[in-house]
């Protein structure tokens, strides 16, 4: 079958790749796509948002199957417009991608539903948040409601720098939209994991579990970014833990959404705090996660196609998905000024192929005639595979020796807390 991914970042540069070495798959576009990506997709000039032109473009292509990859296409309705239009959709609808796009629509569906989470409070206005703030105490974390591209959440460990925080979304209107309503929850202790399944609407398959960091700096220091690596299987979430997950958090909600009149299709992304309470949800993610995308995806053992179709059409069964026995992790390099501001333009130097034990995806490049160069924050996904994690990020940081940019930065402890 053909399959056409939408996106251009480190996510969907996995995505394409995977799907190009499954045996279902003939051919894979890529819309818009990167420069990187043209190893394993075809490149087509046309922007999501005109969905006319891309429907057209489908339909005359005859593309079986198209997986949305970022959450602002699917928050904006993009596959509702293609299943109108009978193009099976690896994604869900607009009323489902609410999920990830309004922290008060799925906080307030995990209340209604008994779905374990922090405790939280919704505000409007600066005054309300802070007398909030002030009840609570600290650390407490405070929510952006809508899409930040994943730096609207603060962890402050002071009322002061809560306040602060409160401040800058409500008033400053730093996330413009996006902050103008803010969720404040009680801080959770414990270790995070992110546990993606495959959902068809309504069975829910686990993928294997992974570790993101979102800290810009060493021993999770620093603001919040998009995420600087990751690594996977995560040993925190063990079977049993992955199984209580499965029923108190991905089943419950999968079922209250088809209740709720939104039934789910695509990946569902449960970011998960592993506390002495067991499993809670930090936040739902309406697609592949960035970059545990990088890091999963190379460890399945199964026709990637096939399971994307096979949710898209309301078809899929669990001996579908299989793992291999191995491990891989993904270290993120980043541009100068990540995450405040971003450098574009310098020129990448070194070994940026792929090779047989370690891969490099491309999260913000750009071609400028024979070179790459920086075109965003996170530059590339430096990915290790190996037998075991130790081995997969051996390799990883290895290859990272071999590659250069002006200003490059990265974290040096990625996987760190398997080992402890």
């Amino acid at each position: 079958m053909k399959v056409c991914v939408i996106g251009s970042g480190g996510r969907e540069h996995a995505l394409a790749w995977r799907l190009s070495i499954s045996p279902s798959v003939t051919k894979v576009y890529a819309i818009p796509g990167s420069a990187a990506m043209s190893d394993c997709a075809e490149l087509v000039g046309i922007d999501w948002q005109q969905s006319n032109h891309l429907i057209r473009f489908l339909k005359d292509n005859h593309i079986d199957l198209v997986v949305v990859g970022p959450e602002a296409p699917l928050v904006a309705g993009l596959a509702d417009a293609l299943n109108a239009a009978g193009i099976p959709v690896f994604g869900p609808s607009k009323a489902a991608a609410q999920l990830e796009g309004s922290k008060v629509f799925a906080k307030d569906l995990m209340k209604k539903y008994n779905i374990p989470t922090a405790a939280y409070g919704v505000f409007h206005k600066v005054d309300e948040a802070k007398e909030f703030i002030s009840q609570t105490g600290a650390p407490i974390v405070v929510k952006a409601d809508g899409l930040a591209a994943g730096k609207g959440v603060v962890v402050a460990m002071t009322i002061d720098e809560a306040n602060a925080a409160v401040e800058d979304m409500l008033s400053g209107n730093r996330f413009g939209e996006a902050g103008s309503t803010v969720v404040i929850e009680e801080f959770m202790e414990g270790e995070e994991a992110s546990l993606l399944a495959f959902v068809d609407g309504k069975t829910v398959v686990p993928m294997i579990a992974s570790q993101d960091h979102k800290r810009i700096f060493d021993g999770d220091k620093g603001p919040n970014t998009g995420g600087m690596g990751t690594y996977a299987p995560a040993p925190v979430l063990t079977d049993a833990l992955r199984d209580e997950a499965m029923k108190t958090i991905l089943e419950p909600m999968v079922a209250a959404m088809e209740k709720e009149g939104m039934p789910y299709v695509g990946c569902l992304y449960a970011g998960l705090m592993i506390t002495p309470q067991g499993p809670k949800v930090v936040e739902f993610n309406a697609r592949f996660g960035d970059p545990e995308t990088q890091v999963v995806l190379p460890l399945l053992d199964s026709d990637l196609g096939q399971v994307m179709m096979a949710c898209a059409t309301g078809t899929l069964t669990a001996d579908m998905v299989k793992w291999k026995d191995s491990s891989a992790a993904c270290v993120i390099l980043a541009s100068k000024g990540y995450p405040e501001t971003s450098s574009k333009g310098d020129v990448i130097h070194g070994d940026i192929k792929q090779h047989d034990t370690t891969i490099v995806f491309h999260s913000g490049t750009k071609l400028v005639g024979e070179e790459y160069v920086t075109n965003g924050g996170r530059v590339l996904g430096v990915v290790g595979l190996g037998k075991d994690l130790r081995t997969a990020l051996d390799r990883a940081y290895g290859r990272i020796e071999h590659i250069d940019f002006e200003g490059m930065q990265y974290r040096t402890d990625i996987g760190a807390k398997a080992f402890k």
